[in-house]
């Protein structure tokens, strides 16, 4: 019960400081404007947006000139100005502006000194979502200590921006929930991150429910390509995200391995937020989606697509329903996956069970997202964890195997303020590694290595004991070429059978035992 609490109470900073640091601040224009502002010049300027990246934030300014000329720019700052703040500036040269002056903006958004405890009197549980991160200059003899600016969410004093000091990091983006101490004092608690984590676990079970291996739908993809009446467009869909599938050969290489990952679905979002939109072309998750979209409005289903669109939810249920009663639950969170078939196309063109496969397919790329979530968050020692869990079908022949990946990165507090401030890492994060496959002919396999300072250890499962005896016959081999890598090795074993089921995350580990 006390992982979190042992941030301590969480200190809010004055503003003023804040506001003196930022006056005479150069933003950097992302794109010189030669004579945007004539010498001497002044204009007013609003935030419209900020992003941490790294070190830097990245603002979009709209700067209003005395004319009433209005003009959106791309700047960067080393001091954080939150969405709202109100600046007056000038331009000492082309790629450049100069602070002059940070208003308080009307609406109360900008950086708040304390509290008003007659609008949030103390007790009241406030929440905010964490805007930047920064690790603050070193006293001597003092613990290392962070600065977060924090929008608040909800109470009365909402839309306004907290700067919080902490003795850990908190994470951009996150969601928090703190009780008023004082008008300069808060204390974090947990509930939240607990909410968060419950949620996470009840649409995990609802989105495996509704869940199909990804074989069945690339089957019948491949006969739909080989169908000579098959609309053009959706054609090109086919056979683009057929050939965007890597080959058991192709994963020789590292760098087609980090491929195949950053094209498995699991970062799509990622992309669409930071407008990587030139590799969603590969993209599997991307790809599927224009896939059914494409397969709804098809004339060739003979209804509207209105009505398919609105008959979807339903069309999955039906076709899942008798596999989620005879199919065992699995675990939330548990890796991997198991394999759950829908009835393959009876023939070729037909495009509503076609639809059928691919919904459940996403479902599944979904599923990973979620215990990619679930599995991710602050450990009882304290440390950081961050999973990636994803699926990427293989090409094998004629046929397709699904490989599924899990990383795990666990960091400590110092760890991540190293990598935060980009700075040089003196110490490695802990790296956890499982795979999982059913490669012909050898059966299914499982993996699971940690890879620390430079130290990897490795288990091997072979659920055929022939093929348990030849791979470990072949560990020999495999440990030379690590250690030509320049890894030290230390364990690495193949075991028959599978890996002991049931050693849940500390994440969600903790969840239970703090609410048995």
């Amino acid at each position: 019960m006390t992982e979190i609490n042992s941030l301590g109470p969480q200190t809010v900073n004055g503003a003023q400081a804040i506001k003196a640091a930022m006056t005479g601040e150069l933003l950097r224009l992302t794109q010189a404007q030669p004579g945007l502002l004539s010498p001497g010049e002044t204009a007013q300027a609003e935030v419209v947006a900020m992003r941490q990246t790294g070190q830097e934030f990245q603002l979009v300014l709209r700067l209003l000139q005395a004319n009433g000329l209005q003009t959106q720019l791309q700047a960067s700052a080393s001091q954080p100005l939150p969405q709202g703040s109100q600046v007056t500036v000038s331009q000492p040269e082309a790629g450049r502006l100069a602070i002059l002056l940070q208003q308080a903006s009307a609406s109360q958004i900008a950086t708040l000194t304390r509290l008003d405890t007659t609008q949030v009197p103390v007790g009241t549980l406030v929440q905010g979502k964490v805007m930047t991160n920064q690790l603050l200059p070193e006293v001597p003899g003092q613990p290392a200590s962070y600065r977060a600016l924090v929008s608040l969410l909800n109470t009365a004093q909402a839309g306004a921006v907290l700067a919080v000091d902490s003795p850990r990091p908190l994470a951009i983006g996150s969601l928090l929930s703190a009780r008023v101490q004082g008008d300069q004092s808060l204390q974090f608690v947990p509930l939240a991150g607990r909410q968060d984590q419950l949620g996470i676990a009840q649409h995990l079970g609802s989105q495996q429910n509704r869940q199909a291996s990804l074989p069945g739908l690339l089957a019948g993809l491949q006969q739909l390509a080989r169908d000579a009446g098959t609309d053009s467009a959706l054609r090109t869909t086919v056979e683009r995200l057929l050939g965007a599938l890597p080959t058991v050969q192709q994963l020789g290489d590292a760098k087609a391995v980090a491929q195949a990952l950053l094209n498995s679905g699991a970062f799509l979002e990622a992309k669409l937020m930071t407008g990587a939109t030139a590799t969603l072309a590969t993209d599997l998750k991307a790809n599927m989606l224009q896939l059914i979209n494409q397969i709804s409005a098809s004339s060739a289903l003979g209804t509207p697509a209105a009505s398919v669109a609105a008959a979807m939810p339903a069309l999955v249920r039906n076709a899942l329903g008798m596999l989620e009663r005879v199919s065992p639950k699995p675990q939330p969170g548990a890796f991997p996956l198991p394999s759950r078939l829908l009835q393959a196309m009876e023939e070729e063109g037909d495009l509503e069970q076609l639809l059928r496969l691919a919904a459940a397919a996403v479902s599944r790329l979904q599923s990973h997202a979620m215990s990619s979530l679930q599995q991710s968050g602050t450990l009882e020692n304290g440390n950081l964890q961050t999973t990636w869990q994803t699926e990427v079908p293989i090409r094998h022949g004629q046929d397709f195997v699904p490989l599924q990946i899990k990383l795990q990165r666990e960091e400590t507090p110092q760890q991540q303020a190293d990598r935060e401030r980009e700075a040089p890492e003196t110490l490695q994060p802990l790296w956890r590694i499982e795979l999982a496959f059913d490669l012909p002919p050898l059966g299914p396999l499982q993996v699971q290595a940690q890879l620390t300072q430079g130290r990897l250890n490795g288990q091997l499962w072979a659920e055929r004991e022939q093929t348990a005896r030849l791979i470990e016959g072949q560990l020999g081999a495999l440990r030379e070429r690590l250690l030509a890598r320049g890894l030290l090795v230390d364990d690495l074993h193949c075991y028959p059978g599978r890996p002991a089921q049931g050693s849940r995350t500390r994440v969600e580990q903790r969840w239970v035992d703090e609410n048995a």
